[in-house]
């Protein structure tokens, strides 16, 4: 290892000299493997990086050999990223001898609380910047699906973000939140219980798996999430995956991803948001796009004003598939309109 560079929650960025590469541009989660230095020869993975790979394009590493972490000492016994040669035990919210086995063991539902689902990581800032540009005092949980990452300390923005949450629950495979939890079920539980959360935002890690089928993509879960969500009597809540700049036709106006996952997988019904202000031309797209929609689904507009200017003072870089703001705003503008609208729909104390 010839370099250390940025770090953040529980990600070290590095450079490694591989014979026959050169450079390589590497991440450590420090929980796994222990803190690299400089000097230190490494154990590397490099299937991400030699695909040349967007979100996830790193060498990651596996062990420092010469200087193994020392053995976890800590409780619980959930085992996440289950048979691979890097699982790992967390104590999980929900399991037997923690302080909140009861409280999850005795919950029976959400009390309505409103749940935004989207299919991209990079959905969330622009929701929670809605969430709060009409309700700045709201306690927000954020909950991480494992269709993408599995660690949550690979995200930048959830570090970034993280002052303004309430709290963050891994679910599934997925670990390395505040609180973890065996599935996506007692994950909600906990955010609306033990977070004390007043809305919750699904989504998965970042990075997705996409094979330009409408089946084959890792975001169809959004549908499932919603299902989850319907069964723990909160409201689900859609961020539709809207765009104008998206050169693959199947993505342009609402993407076929949402029209599945919500349209077809999401069989409880969901509210889909819709944001105004689009423009005539997309505006007509999308209202057409979601014409065919079942009626269990119920589409709203929602007023977009004072969102453009809050996303602009976003903390964190908008940025999906590659594409920016303003260039991707009608993505960033509907995922915002998603938590505007779930501001809204919080319930009066009496009647949660």
């Amino acid at each position: 290892m010839t370099a250390t560079g940025r770090s953040w929650r529980d990600a070290l960025e590095l450079t490694v000299e591989v014979p026959g590469d050169g450079a390589v541009r590497s991440l450590a989660h420090p929980s796994l493997v222990g803190v690299p230095e400089v000097g230190d020869e490494v154990l590397l993975n490099t299937t991400a990086w030699a695909q040349r790979l967007g979100t996830g394009g790193y060498a990651l590493v596996v062990a420092v050999p010469d200087r193994l972490p020392p053995d976890p000492t800590g409780p619980g016994h959930l085992v996440k990223a289950r048979y691979t040669p890097l699982q790992v035990s967390v104590q999980g919210v929900d399991e037997q001898d923690t302080e909140h086995h009861d409280t999850i063991a005795a919950a029976e539902d959400l009390g309505g609380m409103p749940v935004v689902v989207a299919d991209l990581h990079s959905a969330l800032p622009a929701v929670l910047i809605g969430l709060f540009a009409t309700d700045p005092d709201l306690r927000v949980a954020y909950v991480m699906t494992d269709g993408g990452a599995l660690v949550a300390g690979f995200s930048r923005t959830l570090h970034t973000l993280a002052p303004s949450l309430a709290g963050v629950v891994t679910v599934g495979q997925a670990f390395g939140g505040d609180l973890e939890a065996v599935t996506l079920h007692t994950g909600l539980l906990a955010a609306r219980h033990v977070l004390g959360a007043d809305v919750a935002v699904v989504t998965q890690g970042p990075g997705n798996l996409g094979t330009g089928t409408p089946w084959g993509f890792s975001g169809v879960a959004a549908g499932e999430a919603c299902n989850a969500v319907s069964v723990l009597g909160g409201e689900p809540i859609g961020a539709l995956r809207i765009s104008d700049a998206d050169p693959r036709p199947r993505h342009r106006g609402v993407s076929h991803h949402s029209l599945t996952a919500f349209g077809r997988v999401a069989l409880a019904g969901v509210t889909l948001v819709a944001p105004r202000g689009l423009g005539s031309e997309l505006g007509r797209q999308v209202e057409e796009d979601l014409a065919g929609q079942p009626e269990r689904n119920r589409v709203v507009w929602v007023d977009v004003e004072g969102l453009d200017e809050a996303l602009q003072l976003s903390p964190v870089t908008l940025s999906t598939m590659g594409r920016g703001w303003p260039e991707e705003r009608a993505y960033f503008l509907a995922a915002a309109a998603a938590g505007r609208y779930a501001a809204v729909r919080v319930p009066l104390p009496d009647e949660a």
